[in-house]
């Protein structure tokens, strides 16, 4: 798209397009600072449309708790559930708990980036980077000296370092008693997000679906947990080794005292 010498007489910068009427008003604005290419301005001419999020949540903030709770508590669940398996009382809780939900609880579409704002933002942060913004658009226009621009950005950068200190200072502090925002502070600071990968069977095969590796976890932790079926058998008398020593006596008020004491 670029048809005018941009370096001593040959066309070196290029604007390069697939589709015809794409890009327009291609302009050679001079060189920039020490540079011997000219500055290649353009536009790009295509509509752009804002992308509405389809997925719709819950809106807890607008929900009625009240009737919730009442519709909960009218429903006669010793009655409900007589006479059913775990499987199927469940079935029966989850279908009722979702009705009143549908009454209950309105949905809203799902926030976009605007809502997935950084923890440290507020609204002093937010003013410092519009006249930042601001600054650096009459800087380009020529309104303001450069010495100006660099203050209002320094302004904004120590406004911003003091918003993240005092936020992280915040997490540390109450971290015992609100662990989830700490660590939806910290998980937000990655920069990849990572499901569980792949795992080996005892036969060495690998698991790759999400339902065989979830049935897997709970098999391996079911393993742990589980009772053996079998009853410990006590032997009363004294263990072999032991026959001529007397067993340990310890008197109630000895005992009273250790437990006081721990």
């Amino acid at each position: 798209m670029v048809e005018e010498p941009t370096r001593k007489g040959a066309v070196l910068d290029l604007v390069l397009t697939n589709k015809e009427g794409l890009v327009g008003n291609v302009k050679l604005k001079g060189s920039l600072g020490c540079s011997d290419h000219e500055i290649v301005a353009f536009k790009i001419l295509r509509a752009t449309r804002r992308v509405c999020s389809k997925l719709a949540t819950l809106d807890f903030r607008r929900a009625d708790f009240g009737l919730l709770r009442y519709l909960t508590h009218r429903v006669t669940w010793e009655k409900v559930l007589e006479g059913r398996g775990a499987q199927e009382s469940w079935t029966v809780l989850k279908d009722h708990l979702l009705q009143d939900q549908e009454r209950c609880i309105p949905k809203k579409k799902k926030s976009g980036k605007k809502a997935r704002r950084p923890a440290w933002i507020n609204k002093e942060v937010l003013d410092k980077l519009k006249n930042k913004k601001e600054a650096y658009r009459r800087w380009k226009q020529g309104r303001v000296d450069w010495v100006e621009y660099r203050e209002t950005v320094r302004v904004a950068r120590n406004q911003i370092r003091q918003a993240k200190a005092q936020i992280e200072l915040n997490l540390a502090t109450d971290i015992k008693d609100n662990k989830k925002n700490f660590y939806r502070y910290v998980r937000d600071k990655g920069k990849t997000r990572e499901d569980v990968g792949p795992l080996q069977k005892e036969t060495g095969d690998l698991v790759t679906q999400d339902m065989e590796k979830a049935e897997l976890l709970n098999d391996f932790f079911a393993s742990f947990f589980t009772a053996p079926n079998h009853t410990a058998q006590v032997t009363e008398g004294k263990t072999r080794g032991y026959e001529n020593e007397e067993l340990p006596t310890e008197r109630e008020d000895q005992v009273r005292d250790h437990l006081r004491n721990l």
